[in-house]
Order: C-alpha cells, then structure tokens, then sequence
C-alpha cells in the first residue's frame, strides 16, 4: 500500500499540471494554449492594455506600446515602440509568456517573427461591439483572471443591452465620421465606429466600402450630404479642421450646424469606454434629429 503513494502522488501533479492549462481560440480563428496562466503579458496595442486591465490581468502585464495611456497605472509600464513599429527586441527582452497583437493594427511582417521566436500569440481584432465583451473573457482566461474578467463583461453586456433598448426604432441620420483630416480619412461599414452609429440610428454614408478604413475626397462628402459630420482627431479637444467644413454650406449637416465632436481614446478604440463614446455619439444624433425643420 505505501508503495503506491508516491504513484498516487505524481498522478494528482499531473491532475492539476492539466488544470493549469488554459486554451482560447482568438479573433483571427487560431487557438492559444498556455501550459498554465500568461505570468509576463506584453501589449501591442492601446486598446489591449486597456482591456488587459478590465480584464484583471493588469498586474500581469510588463510592456506596453506607446500611447497605452489608459488607465494611468499603464503610464508606469515599460515602452516596446508604437503599433505601426514596434520594437521586437525590446519585447524579447521582457522574456513575455504572452504577446497579445492587433490583427489590423501591426505590421504583419514583425508578427510573423514573432511567430518564428514561437513566443506565443493572442490576436486582437474585436470588430463588433460585443467582441470587446468577449475578448475580455478570453483575455482573462489566458491570465488567470476569469472572475474579474467575466464580471468585467457582464457589466459591459448590461450597458449595451440599456443603450440599444434607449435608441431603437430612432429615425435615421445620414453621417459622415471623419478619422483625420490631411488626408481625408473614414470608416467602412466592418469597422467598429459604423457599429456604434448604427446603435444610435446612425448611417455611415461610406457603409458600402469595404475595408475597415478609407481615404476619400471632399467631393465625395458633398455628394453623400451628410446630415451630421462627426470628427475624433488626436487628442481630448475638438480638433480646429472641423470647423474647416463651414466652407460647404451645402452640405445639410453644415447648414444645421451638425458639426460634432467625440474623443479619439472613447470611439477608437476597442475597450469598455467605447460604450462612453457610442452613448456621447448618440446625444449628437438626438441634436440632429431636433434641429430638423
């Protein structure tokens, strides 16, 4: 009998070495599994340090790219470069368990050899308003932070759900959401930001193209006749070129002074304030709509 002890033994270490494990299938359809929950966790975007940090996982979390600004414990982290360059020796460096990547957001090239280090990778690509919910959850499994991640979630679901039930059945304004002025830069109807317009009762007149974001021409805007111009820029105050569109007084958004503003940080970016930016969005539609003749 005390000669299977020790048999006994090894077995319950490997009952819970298995328990350790965890395994998500990420937003590019691949599954990470991590022989036990993510220690070191490098961010490779803005939007995933925050979400990292919704998630519970932010004492998990060793670097960072640059404006990963939110929340301001996520000032503190280490810079491995920004998202359109990113610096992969400075990642390697942080010795990550975990790198967390944005599909449409990093060079693909460097991903790929990140991939050939085999440092293991979560792809980030939350395209839907109710994938930052999800990837929360995913996220939390990946380091160990399940309870805070699914309550993280739960609370997001909820506020979604009160926002669509607040704004269905709205009469619908023609809106054009400008990214960034020189050049002329939109979203497609896949991306994100169109989600958020259509909870608000929004239309995207650049709904048809079909990439997430567009370059267009001025021209273009004016025959589209927007109702509502919507900006975000860079930082936290209304950008100047907005008031730029005063020149096109054909424009019905321009002759009704629908000329918003929502910041960057709250309708760019894939995290629980996207939720923040969807309801400021829909305050500007509900003026729209009440400046009507």
């Amino acid at each position: 009998m005390l000669r299977l002890l020790p048999s006994l033994a090894a077995l319950m270490l490997c009952l819970g070495a298995a328990r350790a494990e965890v395994a998500v299938r990420d937003d590019s359809g691949q599954w990470v599994r991590l022989a036990q929950p993510a220690r070191r966790i490098v961010s490779l975007a803005p939007h995933i340090t925050e979400n990292l940090y919704a998630a519970g996982a932010g004492e998990r979390l060793v670097g960072a790219v640059e404006y990963s600004d939110y929340p301001e414990a996520a000032l503190a982290l280490p810079r491995v470069g920004g998202y359109t360059r990113v610096d992969l020796e400075a990642v390697i460096a942080l010795r990550p368990d975990l790198v967390v990547v944005w599909q449409s957001g990093n060079a693909q090239a460097q991903v790929a050899k990140l991939r050939a280090l085999d440092v293991p990778l979560y792809v980030s690509q939350p395209n839907r308003i109710e994938d930052i919910a999800a990837e929360m959850e995913r996220l939390g499994t990946l380091a160990g932070s399940e309870v805070r991640a699914r309550d993280a979630a739960e609370r997001f679901r909820a506020r979604l759900s009160a926002l669509r039930d607040e704004f269905a059945g709205r009469a619908p304004v023609r809106t054009f959401y400008q990214v960034w002025h020189r050049p002329l830069v939109t979203v497609g109807g896949a991306q994100i930001i169109s989600a958020g317009l259509r909870l608000c009762g929004g239309e995207n007149v650049f709904e048809s193209l079909p990439r997430l974001g567009h370059q267009v021409t001025v021209e273009a805007v004016i025959e589209a006749n927007p109702e509502a111009i919507v900006v975000s820029g860079m930082g936290e105050e209304r950008p100047e070129w907005l008031a730029e569109w005063r020149r096109w007084q054909s424009i019905t958004a321009v002759m009704r002074d629908n000329l918003f503003f929502v910041p960057p940080p709250l309708i760019q970016r894939h995290t629980p304030r996207f939720l923040d930016g969807v309801e400021r969005l829909c305050r500007h539609l509900e003026t729209a709509r009440a400046r009507r003749p």
